[in-house]
């Protein structure tokens, strides 16, 4: 079934956006905003976002690459904070999105930490560092304070792949963040962490 996807990046990201609408065989409805809207009206701009784009997409997926973290220095990810608050907010003309975050290669190493021994309950848990790596609103709602030593799949709102992974399964990333709006753990999560 066609998922209605919008797609959320940086600006020097935007190469991995095209290659996803023109070169990915995905059966998507592509709601995403392609030419910048012609005004300095942050708040309009928003709004446009939200009510053109937004307001009836099912899943943004939130390309994260060296330019979309909150706390490396980089300009404030004003847009990016807000359009996922707006896909997270599940109110008056807006449905709850679920959130697809795509690693990009450059971030594979600072995402991705391999397996490590837990010391409270002596398992095997894979490290993922998507706090400071990302905004908060992707950081919070992939890590939903739980109570326990790792977060598995049931406890986690955001889905985290690979970019060499997602581009050989794009369906199956896609149809896995739509299918969180409708679990338990969507009742947990926050639009501003």
């Amino acid at each position: 079934m066609k998922r209605k996807c919008f797609i959320s990046c940086k600006t020097e990201d935007f190469e991995y956006k095209k290659i996803i609408q023109d070169e990915l065989d995905i059966d998507m409805i592509d709601k995403s905003l392609n030419d910048a809207i012609n005004s300095n009206d942050e708040d309009y701009i928003m709004q446009k976002i939200r009510e053109d784009y937004l307001s009836d997409s099912t899943v943004t997926i939130h390309l994260i690459g060296p330019y979309s973290s909150e706390s490396k220095g980089w300009e404030e990810q004003k847009f990016i904070k807000r359009e996922l608050q707006a896909s997270l907010y599940h109110g008056q003309n807006n449905t709850l999105n679920g959130i697809l975050g795509v690693v990009l290669p450059s971030m594979y190493e600072k995402i991705f930490g391999g397996l490590y021994n837990c010391s409270n309950c002596g398992g095997s848990h894979t490290a993922v560092y998507v706090d400071g790596n990302t905004v908060k609103e992707f950081s919070y709602n992939y890590f939903i304070p739980n109570g326990k030593c790792s977060h598995p799949a049931e406890d986690r709102f955001c889905i985290l792949v690979k970019w060499d992974d997602f581009k050989i399964e794009p369906e199956k990333y896609i149809e896995m963040a739509y299918e969180k709006r409708l679990s338990p753990i969507a009742n947990k999560i926050k639009v501003r962490p």
